[in-house]
């Protein structure tokens, strides 16, 4: 195998997409999914392509700075696509520091290790750091966030993030680390870990309990479909260019509410029920603090210069992802229940 990719975060929700992308798409790369799993990493993600010849996992925590370069060391890494983070708004409020801890101290334990492993041979490595449209704040009724949109960080989650990307900058102005990063609005589709906006709906949908909306209802996201996320991802890590940024959208701004009610109809649809049967859990709740207006991602920049474009309407993608859930009950149980927490032990033992 002519290549070893890092993908960190490689059982999460985005993180198992892009391994299953880069697994299929190029057997002559050794891929290496490092994970830590905790809460939202599962193995049961991975099952279609864990005995792949070209796949291997890795448990370890990005935090233990001696075991990230061990296995630096060991492994000899061509490229890193560094996925691993503490991702939901909502714990980064009530436990800020664990997210400074894994999505700044664990970003730089592997540019650190990316130095030292790369620094008598950078030709041909690249470290891509995938980041988020939050770091960007918020927006009013109009306009969208560019490359060159200035950072205004509003939760801890966000901040911890705007924090990671400007490592990663200082580590390629400081140490001439061959580096890219990508912003990219918010995910959906199969496997997504049921905190989560879309996969709570559906779940809570099947379950026949409410539906939270946070306020009004009326924040507003881009919404991009995960395998969307990961050919995106593939294209800036082969075609991007060092030192630049890249912003990934879906071009799909949805309120919330209105977003929930696409959601509900097509439950009903799918599960033979009544026109407006799900429609009637929708539960508004109190806001949450900090909770920022609209995001809006501009993604001219790697539609003109890496000829990237969504392959699915928001309708599409949502109808996708229902339908897997609906087919794949056994991992919704397994996560809801948490005993997607025993495979690795099933799988790897101790």
């Amino acid at each position: 195998m002519n290549k070893t990719i890092f993908i960190t975060g490689g059982a999460g929700f985005i993180g198992s997409h892009v391994v299953r992308e880069f697994v299929n798409k190029y057997p002559d790369y050794h891929i290496v999914n490092v994970d830590a799993l905790t809460y939202a990493g599962n193995l049961e993600n991975l099952r279609d392509v864990e005995r792949k010849s070209n796949y291997s996992f890795v448990k370890q925590d990005i935090r233990d700075a001696a075991g990230v370069s061990a296995l630096f060391e060991k492994h000899q890494p061509d490229g890193v696509i560094h996925l691993a983070a503490e991702s939901h708004v909502d714990r980064s409020i009530v436990a800020p520091t664990d997210f400074v801890l894994t999505n700044v101290l664990g970003t730089v334990n592997l540019l650190n290790a990316a130095r030292e492993t790369w620094k008598d041979k950078p030709e041909g490595k690249r470290f891509h750091h995938v980041s988020t449209d939050e770091v960007y704040g918020t927006l009013g009724e109009t306009g969208l966030f560019t490359e060159d949109t200035p950072y205004d960080p509003h939760s801890p989650y966000s901040a911890s993030k705007a924090s990671s990307d400007h490592f990663v900058r200082a580590y390629q102005d400081t140490y001439d680390l061959p580096v890219v990063i990508t912003n990219c609005s918010n995910n959906y589709g199969p496997n997504h870990f049921p905190e989560k906006l879309i996969p709570l709906c559906i779940l809570n949908v099947l379950n026949e309990k409410p539906l939270p909306i946070y306020g009004d209802g009326k924040y507003t996201r881009d919404w991009l479909f995960v395998v969307d996320h990961a050919r995106a991802i593939d294209l800036v890590f082969h075609q991007g260019k060092n030192g630049e940024s890249y912003n990934i959208g879906g071009f799909n701004e949805w309120q919330n509410i209105d977003l929930v009610k696409e959601l509900c109809k097509q439950m009903d649809e799918k599960l033979g029920r009544a026109s407006g049967t799900a429609e009637k859990l929708i539960t508004y709740v109190k806001d949450r603090p900090g909770h920022d207006l609209r995001y809006a991602i501009d993604a001219t920049k790697i539609n003109t210069e890496l000829g990237y474009t969504p392959s699915v309407t928001f309708e599409e993608g949502l109808s996708h992802t229902i339908d897997w859930f609906l087919n794949n009950r056994q991992w919704l149980e397994n996560v809801a229940s948490g005993d997607y927490q025993h495979y690795y032990e099933e799988q790897y033992g101790e």
